[in-house]
């Protein structure tokens, strides 16, 4: 707590308004803002169809597959910024292909922060709603199939439904999760002010010439992660 605490003690209260209207603390608040709810998207579109597999599936190599997906919820930030860059860089595995075929060059664009966001947020909003699913009776299953229920619709009309509170705790996770993003964003898309600088990375630049509006910055994502954080306990994961 004395980390948290310090925070406190050391900003600037009177002039907090000024502080968190700087450039940089206002165009990287925006930029997370844009770029987290875009990743959101993506991980309801992949995320919850890929929970439902992994809830569902009994084959052996499912839980390799587990192990794979959820690799970065221990792989250092860093490294996955380096892999996606091996990746989807200008030389890397598919990068190469992209820029040589399509003309398309993905890091150090708003496209590469997304990209880093979803790569460090899916394995929380998976293995949440993962959960869910697999507490599902199997049954239910069973009965919308009876009932003429394909299993497409069964998973839209049956698991989602029940799965609800699930699917918010992983959201709420995934999303603070991406609104933190530093290591991978900054190796594979770099730190460009209204384009790649997200909060964290302001957070970083503000540091080195208004420490005031580090500490004002810093002071609304510890907000941010206290709500979330509470908002879970109390409601969703009674």
């Amino acid at each position: 707590m004395l980390p948290l605490l310090a925070l406190f003690l050391r900003a600037d209260w009177a002039n907090l308004t000024t502080h968190l209207s700087a450039p940089v603390v206002r165009q990287s608040l925006q930029l997370s803002l844009v770029t987290t709810a875009a990743t959101m998207i993506v991980v309801w579109a992949l995320g919850t169809p890929l929970a439902w597999l992994l809830a569902r599936s009994d084959h052996p190599l499912t839980v390799w597959a587990r192990a794979l997906i959820t690799v970065p919820l221990v792989l250092p930030p860093v490294v996955g910024g380096v892999a996606l860059l091996m990746t989807y860089g200008r030389r890397g595995v598919i990068g190469g292909w992209l820029d040589e075929t399509f003309g398309i060059t993905l890091p150090f664009t708003t496209t590469a922060v997304v990209m880093a966001e979803i790569f460090v947020a899916m394995p929380f909003y998976v293995i949440a709603v993962e959960g869910s699913m697999r507490s599902l009776d199997r049954r239910y299953d069973d009965i919308a199939a009876t009932l003429g229920a394909s299993p497409v619709r069964t998973f839209r009309t049956v698991a989602i439904p029940m799965v609800l509170p699930g699917i918010a705790a992983g959201s709420a996770l995934a999303w603070a999760r991406a609104l933190g993003e530093f290591g991978a964003t900054i190796t594979f898309a770099g730190n460009f002010p209204g384009r790649t600088q997200t909060a964290p990375l302001g957070v970083y630049s503000a540091l080195e010439r208004d420490p005031q509006a580090a500490i004002a910055l810093s002071l609304v994502m510890l907000l941010v992660s206290v709500v979330v954080l509470g908002a879970l306990r109390t409601r969703w994961l009674r």
